[in-house]
């Protein structure tokens, strides 16, 4: 199967995905409540979309096309209050971050879907493994060539993703030391990682051709890679992100993003190189296991600094490129959040701190999802 055209798209425009637990209210696991949920949204005219996911106690909401953070939230509002309502009506709750804090990946159901049976024949106990929750925000771009160049310039700033969004650092009832494990369970996959480093679209077709002649390779679909262009969009992906306990801070995120790509291209700041893949990993790790507290290696110089330092001063950077896109709030929120060292890990720790019991922090973050705060 050939690769499909590039399709065009309106630079910089935004689209947000966002994966959703679903728990029931008597002790906050995982509750197998997808079909209802989606039968019951349908009846709501929203925009944007719900659909389901790899196992029966997720979903995934999506916007429609938007061209700023504001937007975003215009549209996650509506969803995010529909699916509460009917979250109340079923007797559940609908959560927002990385993982589920304490639910066993075997009692999960895979989704009957015909793709997400093909997976699990695939990768049998990875796919429910694979019941995790991120958000993806993919960004537009004027071509195929300039997509490439902003998806291996963001790869720069995939810890900065990570650690503004972590929010998974319970697995199955135990503190992982990690501000984002769910991107642990991502890395089991084999086409997961990095995208190769091509700069035109002609040498990404002759790759994405040499990977479907092997047989391993079908669609896009079969890659799980951080960052991934969506020709079918005319976007590129960015799939790192912890799903956030609010749709608000989903949506400073999108403006975060954003702000970044406008830099790029009003600017074209650095030309990206194979090397800058020589820290890649390296700082990955350092942001899933320490989020904001991680260091970040300089691809370009080699400079060793804190990455709280590192996203304070890309903000500062992007100033003028996010008011121009009504980003200011969206970045002075995170900017507040950096400076206090605070993300949603944190959070739910401070949580569990306090409570001693996972399913009343899961109950508050269900709260919170349901509540208009960063």
């Amino acid at each position: 199967m050939p690769l499909e055209p590039f399709n065009k798209s309106v630079a910089l425009s935004l689209g947000v995905e966002l994966e959703l637990q679903l728990v029931n209210t008597h002790d906050y696991d995982l509750a197998p409540y997808a079909e209802d949920m989606l039968r019951l949204m349908a009846q709501t005219p929203l925009p944007g979309s719900v659909v389901p996911e790899m196992t029966s106690s997720m979903i995934e909401i999506s916007t429609d096309v938007c061209h700023s953070a504001l937007d975003v939230i215009a549209q996650l509002t509506p969803i995010r209050d529909a699916l509460v309502r009917n979250a109340d009506k079923l007797n559940i709750a609908v959560v927002g971050g990385g993982t589920h804090a304490f639910q066993q990946w075997h009692e999960r159901r895979i989704y009957d879907k015909p793709r997400f049976r093909e997976l699990s024949e695939l990768y049998g106990y990875l796919s429910k493994q694979f019941t995790i929750f991120g958000q993806h925000v993919h960004i537009g771009c004027p071509d195929a060539d300039a997509a490439l160049l902003m998806l291996h310039r963001m790869s720069r700033y995939i810890p900065h993703f990570i650690a503004l969004s972590a929010s998974s650092p319970f697995v199955q009832g135990q503190d992982t030391q990690f501000d984002s494990a769910r991107l642990n369970s991502v890395f089991a996959f084999p086409l997961s990682g990095r995208a190769p480093f091509t700069l035109s679209w002609k040498e990404f077709e002759n790759y994405f051709m040499r990977m479907t002649r092997t047989g391993v390779v079908r669609s896009m679909k079969d890659f799980y890679w951080d960052i991934r262009p969506k020709p079918e969009f005319g976007t590129i992906e960015i799939r790192v992100f912890d799903t956030p306990l609010t749709v608000e801070r989903a949506a400073a995120l999108a403006g975060y993003v954003q702000s970044l790509a406008a830099w790029f291209l009003q600017e074209q700041p650095f030309t990206p190189t194979e090397d800058d893949y020589l820290v890649y990993t390296y700082n990955r790790f350092q942001a899933c296991r320490f989020g904001l507290d991680a260091l970040y290696v300089d691809p370009a110089s080699g400079e060793h600094m804190p990455l709280r330092d590192h996203i304070l001063m890309t903000m500062t950077q992007l100033e003028w490129h996010s008011e121009a896109l009504n980003a200011t709030q969206a970045l002075g929120e995170l900017r507040t959040s950096v400076e206090a060292n605070r993300n949603d890990a944190r959070w739910l720790r401070e949580k569990q701190g306090k409570e001693r019991l996972l399913a009343e922090v899961i109950r508050q973050a269900a709260l919170r999802f349901r509540s208009a705060t960063v």
